[in-house]
């Protein structure tokens, strides 16, 4: 139990829900090559991120944000647009919610799908840069597919699921509804379940 004056987090996490650096001021977005947003109001947490790159080098030299998050997510995305200041258009992309986490000095478990949300709004902006700049074939879009026929679950919906808690099959079928019909699909969702607690929590 927290004792009054305690923080749950690291002091670094602290620093940047405390004072986060690279805000987004206004609306105007026009100024910068690229823009990526993801999340939802209505679900409670929505991001923007938007960059500037020095198109020759493809380097990013500028990355903003705005959220309507909690702390985590705030923390989370402060810190990824400071990481990614320097970066080429292609590691930037490949910046995960682990280093991100590890960055910040860990996350607790619940709080993982927070730093999603900055990572993924970040590759929507990248992608969004390589639309403007006519080099479509670039894009890299993450594309859904279907596990569970009968409910409708794709492997994002996996995935999501384990961010926000699922550590067991059973656990995947109460959020998910997943395999609750035929249960054809039970194999390959216990796989993909595996590859993401792996892939988020090196478990």
């Amino acid at each position: 139990m927290l004792q009054a004056g305690e923080w749950a987090y690291s002091e670094k996490l602290k620093e940047h829900f405390m004072n986060p650096k690279n805000i987004l001021q206004g609306e105007e977005t026009d100024q910068f090559d690229g823009v990526g947003m993801e999340g939802n109001l209505q679900c409670g947490d929505q991001m923007m991120v938007v960059i500037k790159v020095d198109r020759e080098k493809e380097i990013i030299t500028d990355c903003q944000w705005k959220t309507y998050g909690c702390a985590s997510a705030i923390a989370s995305t402060s810190i990824l647009s400071e990481m990614v200041k320097g970066m080429t258009l292609t590691e930037a992309f490949n910046v995960s919610p682990k280093d991100v986490a590890k960055e910040l000095g860990g996350l607790p478990e619940n709080k993982i799908h927070c730093s999603v949300l900055g990572d993924k709004a970040l590759r929507a902006a990248i992608n969004n840069y390589y639309v403007r700049n006519g080099m479509e074939d670039r894009v890299l879009e993450e594309k859904a597919k279907i596990v569970c026929q009968c409910m409708n679950i794709t492997d994002h919906d996996i995935e999501e699921a384990v961010l926000e808690g699922a550590r067991t099959y059973f656990e995947l079928q109460e959020r998910t509804k997943l395999g609750t019909v035929c249960g054809q699909c039970k194999d390959e969702a216990e796989s993909l379940l595996e590859k993401f607690k792996h892939l988020h929590f090196g478990a």
